[in-house]
């Protein structure tokens, strides 16, 4: 075998690695996500090898390399775009230009990315904002917040809850012509979790007198309990969130501890003693049956009191937003969530659409039979114009 004929199998082995993944055949353009596929796992590949070396924590050099995203703050001939601070919480704030005949819409907007990556200036947030402003002719606040590793939970929580709470002051929303009875707030992902923890808290802050007329979720992570749920079993290696990659997202918002990442991965992170909180988040009772597809529920394996004791944030309604018993869920907003079939992430939405339900919250949930984690922000696939099309119905309509 000649010294080309090598190169060229090496050349197909690594390419297959890192291009070709099994893709359902609903799955429309199908080589472009396997390329950005491909671009995520050479960015992990080379944050794992730099961690390896010790160079720098993981998540640190995943943020710098995906630090080339960002956009400076430009404003067009649809839309104003500034960046200021709402209680020392820095912000992005897009106006737009043509002139309102009554008080506007307002949308708290919180970024997705982990709690570890992301920022309101990333080119698909900072995209999508003023895509929003412009056409629902609504001010959108994207806020930022400190990140992990080197912020842990629940500095993220409390930075984004001290921003919208800022936002909600009358003086403010006056400042930014916002109708005080038009504010909802949204977030994807890790931002659909913090914006579904801010809604919750607000409704009994007895200092904010403006309330949420809606949130929207898009595609939520909400609980900190199971890494065992079907959607974990059927995408665990789907782009572009695998298993392994959203566990080291949780695990790091919490800490840098390896042993509490190890535990998660395992499904034996919950202490017995908080084994009263799996009710809150038990899929075989909370998932209608097309989504249980004959998975089998495993009885929980409890682990380590003493990570719970050194981690408890992971247990903390603030940071799984599932937990919340019904009388924390009663009175929150109008909702919307979103949920895709090929996301690890599913479960936890259509388990909350649930609760929320038997709450009695009026929710609209938009499942996306061939949808995938991040659908929303990627710009370019069909899919995520499709789904940011129904979203701004959903707000146009409601908000």
């Amino acid at each position: 075998m000649g010294v080309k004929t090598v190169l060229l199998l090496i050349v197909g082995v690594l390419g297959a690695y890192y291009v070709y993944t099994p893709l359902p055949d609903n799955i429309e353009e199908p080589w472009r996500l396997l390329c950005m596929n491909a671009q995520m796992k050479t960015l992990t590949n080379l944050a794992l090898f730099a961690e390896y070396l010790g160079i720098n924590n993981f998540m640190n050099i995943i943020k710098f390399l995906t630090s080339f995203q960002d956009v400076p703050p430009t404003s067009d001939e649809n839309v104003t775009v500034t960046e200021t601070t709402f209680n020392n919480i820095p912000v992005r704030v897009y106006i737009p230009k043509r002139k309102a005949k009554t008080l506007r819409r307002g949308l708290f907007f919180i970024h997705g990315g982990g709690w570890c990556i992301g920022s309101a200036a990333w080119f698909n947030y900072d995209f999508l904002s003023r895509r929003t402003a412009d056409q629902l002719d609504t001010v959108v606040v994207s806020t930022n917040y400190r990140l992990a590793p080197e912020y842990h939970f629940p500095i993220q929580f409390e930075d984004v809850y001290d921003a919208l709470k800022w936002f909600l002051r009358q003086d403010v929303l006056e400042k930014y012509g916002v109708d005080p009875e038009r504010v909802g707030v949204s977030g994807d992902s890790a931002g659909g979790n913090l914006a579904a923890a801010v809604a919750q808290k607000l409704i009994k802050d007895p200092d904010v007198m403006i309330k949420l007329k809606t949130q929207s979720l898009i595609y939520p992570a909400l609980q900190t309990l199971d890494m065992d749920l079907p959607s974990y079993r059927e995408n665990a290696q789907f782009p572009i969130l695998p298993k392994s990659l959203m566990v080291r997202f949780w695990s790091e918002y919490f800490t840098t501890d390896g042993s509490f990442e190890k535990a998660m991965l395992l499904n034996q992170h919950v202490p017995v003693e908080s084994s009263h909180l799996f009710k809150f988040a038990n899929w075989s009772s909370l998932l209608p049956d097309k989504f249980k597809k004959g998975h089998v529920y495993n009885t929980p394996t409890y682990g380590s009191s003493e990570l719970a004791k050194k981690y408890p944030g992971f247990l903390d309604v603030r940071a799984a937003p599932l937990l919340a018993d019904d009388s924390q869920l009663r009175g929150l907003p109008l909702t919307y969530i979103v949920t895709c079939q090929y996301d690890v992430l599913r479960d936890d939405g259509v388990m909350y659409v649930t609760r929320l339900r038997n709450a009695g919250v009026q929710v609209t949930h938009n499942h996306i039979e061939d949808g995938f984690h991040g659908a929303l922000s990627y710009n370019g696939f069909k899919i995520g114009y499709r789904l940011e099309k129904q979203y701004f119905s959903w707000l146009r309509e409601n908000l």
